[in-house]
């Protein structure tokens, strides 16, 4: 075949730069040199909450290692020429994040080491057949097919650098850039966004309830706990030795030991000591002399079977049910609390917004200003889908077309995290994140240490839960597995589609928050929210119609003006299960006017909706699914099943109990009895027109 080669530099020196300087978009970030074995890939990065991978050399198959560095820096350095690029699939980039270069070299590696075990220690002898042999006993096996045709692409990348380079080592073309890829791949298998488990509402509700509570009740007590301890470890630090102050901390020890009291204490490396910091402040004595008396003095005996709280001494404002969350707040509290407070901010954020975990740790200070009229806004850049204008991925992000609308809520969160972090900063800055040691991070909290903080942040909530003897605020185990970063936002498309009208549970003492989470969705753009919406709709749809299809299978009975066509409807049910993985599929169902049944617990019907006959909308037009929240009695999309009749026949039942109580007002009474005996015509007339899909059938 006919290349032409790649325009760049003669090779790199020892000394020469992994990364050219007109690549590199973080500044801050350290450049390797080509002959040390470590490269650094964060240079090429600028999105704050992306990772900072690095090429360790050191574990890459000696014998084929500095072929694989060359073709590495090359693949870092150059873009594929145009002519490579004719033909290929859409996703092919000329230019690769710093991301995908790690896992594409990760992946040389592989093969490297393949290829090695075959003792074969130059790419010059790795032929097409040995890549075909590579290809069919490595990718294969039950592995996703992305995966696979991502690690197929990335040795045809290495194939690409190597032959259009201007001295190739001449490594043999991969067979299936002539065949084919299918016959290299194993099956289909659904994985990412739409795959992933939303969280559970039993966990999901708890954990939300807390992440709320600690953003609006607790936040001000914490942050003025941290900001006692720094003040409070600022003065114990710059506290010299002096002779009174040696004369203190033995009174303060003495003292405390006569009455009986203990000795404040911390945690630190896992172990129960003095808190010196604390002690130090409230003394005047010098951390040093506070160490020699608690530790080495006679007194030490009592202070290690001694150790108490460090309470700092600050009121306590926050409640819960007109009482305070906590009598006072420890000295070594302070710093897991901010941590804490932190990951509610995120919780609120990721969940109440829709936004994907890297929009959310990219968020800056003043990035939600405060609105001269409407709602408040959240001005931020998207990552995923940037681009430039050749296609490929800007690591920097651009600004989002669309901002974000942001619910109170959410502002709270934002207005907490700014704080927190110096103004202009990023909301979860790392550096401003990390309370005890103040490393010199740049970028924000990764997506592993947010992920671990959730988990730890949902365990404390349950000690709180238990502490407070709040048993239902609980956070339980999500049965699916960890919570991690990612799961939000499907869970909050789970909630808006499967909730009538749309409607997010938060807790009795919030209230309920309506369609103004989903309202500004419609106008997002493509890579926004709505298409995840849609595939959560068409599954609760199928879920719907597959229950309604098992019922009528063992005899259930259903009435309604609209039962008819519900049996037609979920006769379908089997040929979707199964398939609503991608929005394409979702579309397909929710574009169907023959599977449009909508299940409404809150008001113990379905809707089979035709838009032409639905009374919910009859002040406001047609529309494209119905508003839940208002059905009408009248309305001829309404059907009831059996199960329906059986749960109006419970609440009837229940109120008139508690009509019957001697400690319910007598008009509150007459009213439970009016609604009992509305229910139950309702259950009788069900009953009375119900049919079986047997009888409709004949």
């Amino acid at each position: 075949m006919t290349i032409a080669l790649l325009d760049l530099p003669s090779r790199p020196g020892p000394d020469t730069p992994v990364i050219a300087a007109d690549l590199i978009v973080d500044r801050d970030a350290p450049n390797a040199r080509y002959h040390e074995m470590v490269w650094p890939l964060s240079p090429l990065n600028g999105n704050p909450s992306a990772g900072r991978q690095a090429l360790h050399w050191g574990s890459f198959p000696a014998p084929l290692r500095d072929e694989l560095c060359y073709l590495a820096w090359s693949m870092i350095n150059r873009a594929l020429p145009d002519d490579f690029m004719v033909g290929r699939v859409p996703t092919w980039r000329t230019r690769q994040s710093s991301g995908k270069l790690y896992a594409t070299v990760m992946r040389w590696r592989a093969l490297a080491e393949w290829l090695v075990k075959r003792d074969i220690t130059t790419l010059a002898d790795c032929t097409s057949e040995y890549l075909r042999a590579f290809a069919l006993d490595n990718l294969r096996t039950p592995k996703s097919r992305e995966y696979a045709g991502s690690f197929l692409t990335a040795i045809t990348r290495l194939w690409a650098f190597d032959s259009y380079d201007v001295r190739p080592l001449g490594i043999g073309e991969p067979p299936w850039n002539r065949e084919g890829i299918d016959d290299f791949l194993p099956a289909a298998t659904s994985r990412g966004e739409n795959a992933a488990d939303p969280i559970t509402a039993a966990t999901m509700g708890p954990l939300l309830i807390w992440a709320l509570r600690v953003v609006d009740d607790f936040a001000e007590d914490i942050m003025t706990a941290w900001e006692t301890v720094a003040e409070m470890t600022g003065r114990a630090e710059a506290t010299v030795t002096t002779k009174l102050g040696l004369t203190r901390i033995k009174e303060y020890v003495d003292a405390r030991r006569d009455r009986g009291e203990s000795i404040p204490s911390w945690t630190r490396s896992g172990k129960r000591t003095g808190c010196i910091p604390y002690i130090s402040a409230l003394t005047g004595a010098s951390l040093g002399q506070v160490d020699r008396v608690l530790r080495r003095d006679y007194r030490s005996e009592y202070v290690r079977a001694n150790l108490g709280p460090s309470p700092l001494r600050r009121k306590v404002k926050g409640r819960i049910d007109g009482d305070p969350w906590t009598e006072a707040i420890d000295f070594d509290d302070a710093e897991p609390l901010m941590r804490h407070l932190g990951t509610a901010c995120f919780i609120v954020l990721a969940y109440l917004t829709g936004m994907r975990p890297g929009e959310v740790l990219s968020l800056r200070s003043g990035c939600s200003p405060e609105p001269d009229s409407g709602p408040h806004l959240i001005y931020g850049n998207v990552y995923k889908t940037a681009r430039d204008e050749d296609g490929n991925h800007l690591s920097e992000g651009i600004l989002r077309e669309m901002p974000w609308v942001a619910i109170a809520p959410v502002v709270r969160a934002i207005r907490v995290l700014e704080q927190i972090v110096p103004e202009g900063a990023l909301l979860f800055d790392s550096a401003a994140h990390d309370f005890i040691l103040r490393r010199n991070f740049t970028g924000s909290i990764t997506y592993a240490t947010m992920s671990e903080r959730i988990e730890r942040f949902a365990t404390w909530a349950s000690a709180q839960a238990a502490r407070l003897q709040r048993p239902h605020e609980t956070v339980p185990a999500d049965p699916h597995g960890a919570l991690g970063t990612e799961r939000f936002r499907r869970t909050l498309a789970w909630h808006i589609a499967r909730r009538p009208g749309g409607l997010v549970a938060l807790a009795i003492q919030y209230g309920h928050m309506r369609t103004l989470v989903s309202a500004g969705y419609a106008s997002r753009s493509r890579d926004g929210i709505h298409d995840l919406l849609d595939v959560e709709t068409a599954r609760a749809t199928v879920d719907t119609l597959a229950t309604l299809n098992a019922d009528l299978s063992e005899g259930v009975g259903i009435s309604g003006p609209a039962a008819r066509r519900a049996i037609n409807a979920a006769a379908h049910a089997p040929e979707f299960i199964g398939t609503v993985m991608s929005a394409r599929a979702a579309k397909d169902i929710l574009d169907n006017p023959q599977l449009s049944v909508y299940d409404n617990p809150g008001s113990h019907l379905m809707c089979v909706y035709n838009r032409d006959k639905a009374l919910c909308h009859r002040l406001e037009g047609q529309q494209e699914a119905p508003s839940l929240d208002r059905c009408q009695s009248s309305c001829a999309n309404i059907s009831r099943t059996d199960h329906h009749a059986d749960q109006l026949l419970a609440l009837a039942e229940s109120l008139e109990k508690q009509a019957g109580s001697e400690l319910v007002p007598v008009p509150l009474a007459d009213r439970f009895r009016r609604r009992a005996s509305r229910l139950r015509t309702i259950a009788d007339e069900h009953y009375r027109q119900r049919v079986t899909a047997q009888e409709d059938l004949t």
